[in-house]
């Protein structure tokens, strides 16, 4: 009696388990598409007589736009600077005026986005 109950139940689940099926793992799967920022490799802050210069080199794909650099003597802002970047040009430079020891910072943005900070402590900050 024990068996036929059994069989009956599973006659009845039938069409319930007929519904599963195994579901389908590729075994390579799709390429993911992503999009890296881009980044500064390089980036150097230094004193040339009376000129702060600031030089970087930009990798990655990117549209065309603008660098921008903030130039701060500790906290206080001094200046801003931007040069329009293409696909074509990797590398820039910046100059500022700076005739004066003190502790200087330059920030560098790009689409907005905040991608480098560079110090020169020439004097204790």
């Amino acid at each position: 009696m024990n068996s036929r109950a059994l069989l009956a139940l599973l006659c009845c689940a039938a069409p319930l388990l007929g519904g599963c099926r195994y579901n389908f793992v590729p075994l390579i799967p799709r390429p993911v598409d992503f999009k890296l920022p881009v980044r500064i490799v390089e980036a150097s802050l230094t004193r040339e007589k009376t000129e702060l210069v600031l030089k970087a080199r930009i990798d990655g794909k990117f549209d065309p736009g603008y660098l921008t650099v903030n130039w701060f003597d500790n906290s206080r802002p001094i200046g801003q600077d931007s040069v329009y970047l293409d696909t074509a040009q990797r590398d820039v430079t910046f100059r500022l005026t700076a005739p004066q020891q003190a502790a200087y910072r330059a920030t560098l943005t790009f689409g907005g986005a905040l991608l480098r900070q560079v110090e020169l402590y020439e004097v204790e900050p």
